[in-house]
């Protein structure tokens, strides 16, 4: 039950995906079941499944629960205010042109597409925070350079995704949560977390490199 109760909204999500692609545009039910399958009514649904199933069905007295829930709340109100802080700079960041600009930075280069691709998408996850974003925006920008050459796409697509998750620092959801799900200090986050999503983009980078020497 405690696995169940923990999948319902991967269930609704799931079920109202389903529906949507089966039942035709102007069936009376696929409104309702859109709704119910959006994320935030999914959530509160399973919230309200999770009191009974994981609580009342068991007896708990709802002075319990009513506790339990508030020591939840405290515990993660912190977290998502700095997450949605964070996405808010990033929103910033992106609407303020950073991603126009390093294109047009790098679109006049002599060096490897490998090496620009992976170096477009480090630039911008250091700037926007966010790797798909920073990985889409890439692919786009990259995609001139590798249908000119003769690089492997799926070398490119590697440089890419390589570059693309350099340096996780504060202006990402992910260095947050990282700090607070392991109760970390700032400079023990930038110490683990940090370096280790650098070291993985950087060995990446080389891997990719090594790559296209072999091929």
């Amino acid at each position: 039950m405690s696995a169940v109760t923990s999948l319902f909204p991967v269930i609704f999500m799931a079920m109202a995906t389903v529906f949507s692609l089966l039942l035709n545009e102007h069936s009376k039910g696929k409104d309702i079941i859109e709704f119910i399958g959006t994320p935030g009514t999914a959530m509160l649904i399973s919230l309200l499944l999770a009191l009974y199933t994981m609580g009342y069905a068991r007896k708990i007295p709802m002075q319990e629960i009513s506790r339990s829930i508030s020591e939840s709340i405290s515990q993660i109100a912190m977290m998502l205010l700095i997450i949605g802080g964070g996405g808010a700079f990033k929103q910033v960041l992106i609407d303020g042109g950073v991603g126009d600009y390093v294109a047009d930075f790098f679109r006049q280069t002599n060096m490897s597409p490998l090496f620009v691709a992976w170096t477009i998408a480090a630039v911008l996850r250091l700037c926007l925070g966010s790797a798909p974003v920073a990985a889409l925006t890439t692919a786009g920008m990259v995609a001139p350079l590798m249908e000119a050459g003769s690089v492997t796409p799926a070398l490119m697509v590697l440089a890419t995704g390589a570059g693309s998750v350099i340096a996780c620092h504060v202006n990402d959801a992910g260095f947050w949560m990282v700090k607070e799900f392991f109760g970390l200090s700032m400079k023990e986050t930038f110490q683990t977390w940090t370096l280790l999503t650098t070291v993985l983009s950087v060995t990446g980078l080389g891997c990719v490199l090594l790559a296209e020497l072999v091929m």
